[in-house]
């Protein structure tokens, strides 16, 4: 009887000390929902919020264990996210109607928060060609690379400027030239990112007194840029998990924008070799030129308009020359974003 009860309080004992063992695992460590996020581009300014939500914790607080990669273009994310490589990332929404609409059947991919309000398209062209004006493009050169949604929505720019599709010769380029030939003088014009080839032009010794800057949201073209992008099946079947990533980006996004430099602090730690002062320009380039919109001021930010949506699609499917044209519900859903008051993130009366 007396072996029987100390045998009994050595098990006990040891099955509360397993416990209490368990009880100093943080929970968050057992229900945490992995997430592979797939960047468009590399580590520069604009990826600021993604890694401070990492970084800070956000993403964690949310229960998400998120491993943020650097990326090669837009493409690529959205490819890699419908194969299931990666369950979100960050891309062009044009790229997200392109690929559905040339993979009807196959595995969906759609946005679920807008974060450019606008394609950062823009033709850089240079002044001492008398270039002042859309029309004073008519018979110029202008180099992009052949994935460059400057040079891929050009019809839709051209068609809104009064301009023929074939008024200028294009010279189809490497991305790592184009504003090196513009700077030598062998092209008249460019297409790129604003924020991107503006930088890469002062770089080479060009300033903005120097060139006529056309950017496509100003000049008639109203196709949506970058969106937060994820599979349909990992949404489906975690759409807990989406809701919780863009809460903790939301908020990470919110402090980017009230201290751009701060939050490119997060950017040199994972890539010392930045230069944190240009891509703190970048950003700051990129919150002011397509996420602090007309739009977001009224409405927040992420979310879209609905028939502008659709107009944009069918845009798309047009100068793309896609064989189907997916419907704006397969494109974006709003269901998973932050409520409106904590997406408003811009003052109005600003």
């Amino acid at each position: 009887m007396t072996h029987r009860n100390s045998s009994f309080g050595v098990k006990k004992a040891l099955w509360l000390g397993h416990a209490c063992a368990l009880a100093m695992v943080p929970s968050v460590t057992l229900a945490d929902t992995p997430i592979r996020f797939q960047l468009d581009w590399r580590f520069e300014g604009p990826a600021a919020p993604f890694l401070m939500a990492e970084e800070k914790g956000y993403f964690a607080e949310e229960g998400l264990d998120v491993q943020i990669d650097s990326g090669s273009g837009s493409a690529g994310a959205v490819n890699r996210v419908a194969s299931g490589a990666y369950e979100m990332g960050f891309g062009d929404l044009n790229a997200v109607i392109e690929f559905l609409a040339e993979n009807p059947e196959g595995p969906g991919v759609h946005g679920v928060y807008v974060l450019y309000d606008g394609t950062p398209a823009a033709v850089f062209a240079r002044k001492d060609r008398g270039i002042d004006t859309p029309a004073d493009l008519a018979g110029k050169t202008i180099a992009a690379p052949t994935f460059d949604t400057g040079y891929r929505a050009w019809d839709a720019f051209a068609a809104a400027n009064d301009l023929a599709p074939d008024a200028v010769t294009w010279q189809n380029v490497d991305p790592t030239l184009r504003e090196t030939l513009l700077m030598r003088g062998d092209v008249d014009a460019i297409t790129g990112f604003y924020f991107t080839s503006l930088l890469n032009l002062e770089e080479r010794g060009m300033s903005e007194e120097d060139l006529t800057i056309m950017a496509f949201p100003e000049f008639g073209v109203p196709i949506y840029g970058n969106a937060i992008i994820a599979s349909d099946a990992f949404a489906q079947a975690h759409p807990e998990a989406v809701e919780g990533f863009l809460r903790a980006f939301n908020r990470a996004l919110a402090e980017t924008i009230d201290d751009p430099e701060a939050a490119v602090a997060y950017v040199s730690e994972r890539d010392g070799l930045i230069d944190a002062a240009v891509e703190t320009k970048r950003l700051e380039l990129a919150i002011d030129s397509v996420i602090d919109t007309p739009y977001t001021r009224a409405n927040g930010v992420g979310d879209v308009d609905e028939e502008r949506l659709g107009q944009a699609i069918e845009l798309v499917a047009d100068i793309y020359d896609l064989p189907t044209v997916p419907t704006p519900e397969q494109v974006f859903s709003s269901r998973y974003l932050p409520a409106a008051e904590d997406r408003a993130l811009f003052s109005e009366a600003e």
